[in-house]
């Protein structure tokens, strides 16, 4: 009878070495934050919060940057342009549907071979709509489902492979959202709460499992952004309710995504794993 697969740990008096580098690196001010010396992948990387977060890598030192996203033209683009800001830093856009297990995992092992490992992996690659519960197909609902959380899975998957087979360790940061808290108020997003919840225990879970190969899993959960997806006709009429339940009284700048990105990222979040941070302006506090 085949037994049932157990999780070790690290032993005490024995932490995984690039968790102990780590450490070392987060007590000087120079190195606390950068992320020099490190390749990074960002998922949904074309526009939005995932280019925000790419741009922010590279600001913070990043060596080179993979970008993978279903627009092709946008995201090559995007990808020009930071070549263009950052001239010391490599940059590499794929398209890549996080949905397809075989595509994706071919793309990551060639960026991996490309960069010589990959040491960090943010998860924006993401969709959302508002349906009514008794209206919802189970072919809306799926959809939902496979692209915020199975492919966010399958993603930590591959990503999570590499560094275990390369043995650099490394962070993984799953964007998940205030919805997979609190429930989402006046629209209704029930597939989207669901797939979003889910991504903040799988961070749970991988972070746990995966603490023995240094590697830090850890999830991000963004409120309401000022982004072109909130910017949308159909949203006129809940933005006034969004503002009152928010205690700050706006939505979040992309960019205040950054310092909290950043820190999961670099040695100044050594020692945080199966962690959720919430930038949402207060609003899960009402």
């Amino acid at each position: 009878m085949a037994r049932v697969p157990e999780m070790k740990w690290c032993p005490h008096g024995s932490p995984a070495l690039p968790t102990l580098e780590e450490s070392t690196l987060h007590k000087g001010v120079e190195t606390r934050f950068s992320l020099k010396g490190k390749n990074a992948l960002v998922t949904g990387g074309a526009r939005g919060l995932g280019l925000t977060i790419g741009h922010g890598f590279l600001e913070h030192g990043l060596s080179k940057l993979a970008l993978f996203d279903l627009d092709e033209d946008v995201g090559s683009k995007a990808a020009a342009d930071l070549c263009s800001m950052f001239p010391h830093a490599g940059v590499d856009f794929r398209r890549v549907d996080v949905t397809d297990a075989v595509a994706l995992t071919a793309a990551v092992e060639e960026i991996a071979e490309t960069f010589n490992g990959i040491h960090v992996l943010a998860t924006f690659a993401g969709i959302v709509n508002s349906v009514s519960a008794t209206e919802y197909t189970p072919e809306g609902f799926r959809k939902i489902v496979d692209v915020n959380t199975i492919g966010t899975f399958l993603t930590a998957q591959v990503v999570g492979k590499q560094m275990i087979e390369r043995k650099t360790g490394g962070s993984i940061i799953l964007t998940a959202s205030m919805a997979g808290h609190i429930v989402n108020y006046p629209q209704v997003h029930v597939a989207y709460g669901t797939s979003k919840a889910a991504v903040l225990h799988m961070a749970r879970c991988l972070a746990a499992e995966w603490a023995i190969y240094g590697i830090r899993v850890n999830s991000l959960s963004p409120g309401y952004m000022d982004t072109r997806l909130n910017a949308s006709e159909d949203l006129v009429d809940v933005l006034p309710t969004w503002y009152e339940r928010t205690p700050m009284g706006r939505m979040g700048d992309k960019e205040e995504l950054i310092g909290p990105v950043v820190m999961m990222a670099s040695a100044a979040g050594s020692f945080m794993t199966g962690s959720d941070i919430k930038v949402d302006g207060g609003y899960t506090l009402t």
